[in-house]
């Protein structure tokens, strides 16, 4: 099984299912409400501990009651919780969502304890990520953590897939450390201060990150790379909530990838783990299993023989 660590976020998502999401100033009234564990990271690692990967998880949660719920949760899961900091000084980390009829959502977070994660926190995982096959970050955490955990993984040449969510500009120096970019089309242009796409794919590639994946939702994604760009389709299913699409594709990536699988393949896998998540409501509770997954790809295949 793939050795993944996660460095990231942790958060409790409270979400109301909403006819649509509301304008400046609007009361909508909703209708189910759901409270569940979530977090870009967070996620990440439970997608990765689903599908079969032995995953440590890197975080920072309060000392309050939802960070017990969360650590019980990650320990359910089965993901190695050694370097997760409980901080006595803030509270965890809250996500408020709203997801309308289409599921779509808005989303609007309160860090806490998440932006009190820093570089001697992850220094404390060096061990454990240098004997990782890949490192899987994102940017719900100071950038100080974010780029301890890349350079430790950069110097033992462990592959670093960054999703550089919620978006921020980056330096060139940390981009050439990175093995895998996953930009969604808004973020891509946010990281390196570039408007036009296209402009933006280079321009992080002239940065020396080897392959970027700009997710695109349900056209998929566009595969980049120095010589060659190529459209991967997404797999067509009817979404309930698309929370957590992103952090199931990350982290079918992440356990692809360190299974061996070529890129193509691993960004298939991928889509079809986010694909599955958005047919069910809720960030962790929509991730599926390998099994789910495998199943899922099978009848794709079939339905494509056809």
């Amino acid at each position: 099984m793939p050795n993944i660590v996660v460095v990231g976020s942790a958060n409790t998502d409270m979400v109301v299912k909403s006819p649509r999401i509301p304008g400046p100033g609007e009361t909508v009234i909703g209708g189910e409400f759901l409270m569940a564990a979530g977090g870009k990271g967070a996620n990440q690692a439970v997608a990765a501990a689903r599908l079969g990967a032995q995953v440590t998880f890197v975080a920072c949660l309060g000392n309050d009651v939802f960070g017990d719920q969360a650590l019980a949760g990650y320990q359910r899961e089965g993901i190695d919780t050694t370097y997760i900091v409980r901080d006595a000084q803030a509270a965890s980390g809250v996500a408020l969502i709203v997801v309308d009829a289409h599921g779509e959502n808005s989303i609007a977070v309160a860090s806490g304890a998440n932006a009190r994660l820093s570089s001697t926190h992850v220094e404390r995982a060096a061990t454990r990520i240098a004997q990782a096959d890949v490192l899987l970050v994102q940017l719900e955490v100071p950038i100080e953590a974010v780029r301890a955990a890349i350079e430790l993984a950069h110097r033992s040449d462990v592959p670093v897939i960054l999703n550089p969510a919620p978006a921020q500009q980056m330096d060139a120096g940390l981009l050439k450390q990175v093995t895998v970019a996953t930009p969604n089309e808004h973020e891509i242009k946010v990281v390196v201060g570039q408007q036009d796409q296209n402009a933006a794919i280079a321009a992080m590639l002239d940065a020396g990150t080897q392959t970027v994946l700009v997710t695109l939702g349900q056209q998929g994604a566009l595969w980049a790379e120095e010589t060659s760009r190529t459209q991967i389709p997404a797999f067509q299913v009817r979404a309930v909530d698309t929370t957590a699409a992103g952090d199931a594709f990350n982290g079918g990536l992440a356990c692809a990838l360190g299974r061996g699988a070529a890129m193509a393949d691993a960004i298939r896998y991928a889509n079809a783990v986010a694909a599955l998540s958005v047919t069910r409501m809720g960030a962790q509770p929509s991730l599926p299993t390998a099994a789910e997954v495998d199943a899922f790809l099978a009848q794709a295949s079939t339905r494509a023989a056809r």
